[in-house]
């Protein structure tokens, strides 16, 4: 199989069983891109994710354009992305004539509250193993938990966070 139909398929399966935006994306990527594939480690993930927040566009889209990129330059760029909005463009051009009926419908109602709790615990668990493999000095969680006050209760822009941390890993290397 070509580099850029497994490109494609790939990214394809990830943007088919995406729920819950960007975040939720986390587990597929590492599950398919950096164990099952190795096209890229955990460590390398997490810079394209924090990458993808920073600039224009929807997060999964910019990941994996990045990713695409790396293993196969523009081609592979174009092959990834066609392949992770493909399903959401098929399914959305599908059921927009009908989604204020099935929304009315309450086991449709429920059912996507329930994948709603699913993709909560999805992040959960990677923000737990993000934690073990990116914090790994004190100096480290000191600056994740500035983050998450400037994030979670300062409403500080994410690009302002990821450039401040950027710059003190700089400050500090030096």
């Amino acid at each position: 199989m070509s580099v850029l139909w497994n490109l494609f398929t790939t990214f394809f399966k990830i943007g088919l069983f995406t729920f819950g935006g960007g975040y939720a994306m986390i587990p597929l990527l590492s599950a398919e891109l950096a164990k099952k594939k190795r096209w890229t480690t955990d460590e390398e993930l997490m810079d394209y994710y924090s990458i993808g927040q920073c600039t224009p566009g929807i997060i999964a889209v910019n990941v994996s354009t990045f990713i695409g990129y790396k293993l196969k330059g523009v081609s592979g760029a174009v092959a990834a992305t066609a392949g992770m909005v493909a399903p959401s463009v098929v399914i959305i051009i599908a059921i927009a004539n009908a989604v204020s009926f099935y929304m009315k419908n309450e086991y449709v109602a429920h059912a996507f509250a329930g994948i709603r709790i699913v993709v909560i615990a999805l992040i959960f668990d990677v923000v737990l193993g993000m934690w073990k493999k990116g914090v790994g000095s004190w100096f480290q969680g000191i600056i994740f938990c500035l983050s998450l006050l400037a994030l979670a209760w300062l409403s500080v822009s994410p690009v302002t966070v990821v450039l401040a941390a950027a710059v003190i890993g700089l400050l500090i290397r030096s």
